[in-house]
């Protein structure tokens, strides 16, 4: 009787081990496992499609610093890493024209006022200048402005909205995952179109630790008519990839 259900018991586990599907990503190998999880919700695309991606991917992978990872994925594909064309970086150039002429104070009042070159694109105006700041004051105090911007509605066309929320609530999640700042990271994903997005989710997992544990969302909501997910996850994934955890 005891031998009947210790072979049922078994018989349990293995089947629910089956329906389990791949486990999470754990320990030294996470990279080469969360690149994997990646690629296999890539590979649901159409061939066309999975191509447009695999630029964006070896470039991420790329970022490891792991050329033996690298160069697995290379022979993989059956081509070497193409590196993206870098953007030109136009909200840079501005705020580094705006600093030159009007000195850090003279930023922030333009970019409050929201006058010329801070009319168009002054979140990401506004984030180049923080990085472009030489002091953690100058840095807390442009993102407090910013939060505080985030929150204004503005005028335009005779009403008063907040059309600029979302992109605020985007550049300034960015710099607090860059910075290990969980509070403020935090805050600013709430201010997005999408806080529940993928992407959002491994940028707070940089500063919290085991993003490893999101390679079941990757593979469970891999979409096979847009490329959108696996850009997400590369993009999610990149810092880390990059960076490294903020703490571990």
């Amino acid at each position: 009787m005891l031998k009947a259900f210790l072979i049922l018991l078994a018989g349990l586990s293995v089947a629910s081990l089956a329906h389990a599907g791949p486990p999470a990503c754990h320990g030294p190998d996470e990279a080469t496992c969360m690149f994997a999880a990646i690629w296999e919700a890539a590979e649901i695309l159409p061939p066309e499609k999975q191509a447009r991606v695999q630029a964006a991917f070896l470039e991420t992978v790329g970022r490891s610093g792991d050329a033996a990872l690298l160069q697995s994925w290379q022979s993989r594909f059956g081509a070497p890493a193409r590196h993206l064309t870098p953007q030109v970086d136009y909200a840079g150039q501005q705020a580094e024209s705006v600093v030159a002429e009007s000195g850090w104070s003279g930023f922030e009042q333009r970019a409050r006022a929201g006058a010329a070159p801070f009319n168009i694109g002054r979140p990401e105006i506004m984030a180049a200048g923080v990085r472009l700041a030489t002091d953690a004051a100058t840095e807390r105090r442009l993102i407090d402005a910013m939060f505080d911007l985030a929150q204004t509605k503005v005028t335009r066309g005779g009403l008063g909205d907040d059309f600029e929320k979302g992109d605020f609530g985007h550049v300034l999640a960015e710099l607090s995952m860059q910075r290990c700042d969980l509070a403020r990271f935090d805050r600013a994903v709430a201010l997005t179109a999408a806080p529940n997005s993928l992407r959002y989710a491994l940028w707070r997992s940089r500063i919290t630790g085991n993003a490893g544990q999101l390679a079941v969302r990757i593979r469970s909501e891999a979409d096979a008519d847009d490329t959108r997910h696996v850009r997400n996850a590369l993009e999610g994934y990149g810092p880390i990839a990059a960076l490294g955890y903020c703490r571990r």
